[in-house]
């Protein structure tokens, strides 16, 4: 039985570059990501991988084949029922925290949760909580500015939690931070995603970070195989 939280089938992306030949950035992906499965997504710079976390986010179309995500195909949906399935199921997290630089860390974690209809009081307790599990809530009142770079990944962690997302989609999340930190605050989010049960895939040059998940399969030529 597929349990899967995320079915890309058959994907395909070109891109016209206004040279003679386009380039095929993916060829017939094929991926299930099951419940509370971690996938590290391994390639080099330029391979794709950014394209494919964003087709699998909802946030680009490919060329040819089938998103479905939490059993919902979502191929050829309107942008209206995408949005939607994005904003419930997929929580994002990329190599910079992207925070909000005049909201504190607290108010960054709950004006999602305000955009998708939770109360303030809820938001805000759901944001403290979450921010405890990665140790800073005591500099919930503070701006990102006044955060150390380990402080300000790990908020947007909590953001991209928010609002219990069932897949969560990484790009290179600790790329930013220096070796110590990005060990530190890997495994923070490892342990965020186990915890809560989360499906996720991690796209990652680090090795090391990259073996510590469930699965790793590697992104080249647009051909995705798993690791051996």
């Amino acid at each position: 039985m597929n349990d899967a939280v995320l079915s890309l089938a058959g994907i395909s992306k070109s891109y016209n570059t206004g040279r003679p030949n386009q380039v095929d950035v993916l060829r017939e992906i094929e991926l299930d990501v099951q419940r509370g499965e971690v996938v590290a997504l391994v390639a080099p710079s330029g391979a794709g991988k950014s394209t494919l976390l964003h087709i699998a986010g909802l946030l680009d179309t490919p060329d040819t084949g089938a998103v479905t995500l939490n059993g919902m195909n979502l191929t050829g949906q309107s942008d209206r029922k995408r949005t939607q399935a994005r904003r419930a199921d997929v929580g994002f997290i990329y190599q910079f925290h992207h925070l909000l630089p005049e909201f504190s860390a607290q108010e960054n974690i709950v004006l999602p949760q305000l955009a998708a209809g939770r109360s303030k009081t809820s938001a805000q307790e759901r944001a403290m909580s979450l921010l405890d599990k990665v140790g800073v809530a005591h500099r919930a009142a503070h701006r990102p500015a006044e955060l150390s770079g380990g402080e300000q990944q790990r908020v947007a962690f909590c953001r991209a939690l928010a609002n219990e997302p069932a897949l969560l989609l990484a790009d290179e999340p600790t790329g930013n931070l220096d070796p110590a930190t990005s060990d530190q605050v890997f495994g923070t989010l490892m342990k965020l995603v186990r915890d809560t049960g989360l499906s996720a895939l991690i796209a990652t040059h680090n090795l090391d970070l990259a073996a510590r998940m469930d699965r790793i399969l590697r992104l080249d030529g647009g051909h995705l195989r798993a690791s051996t």
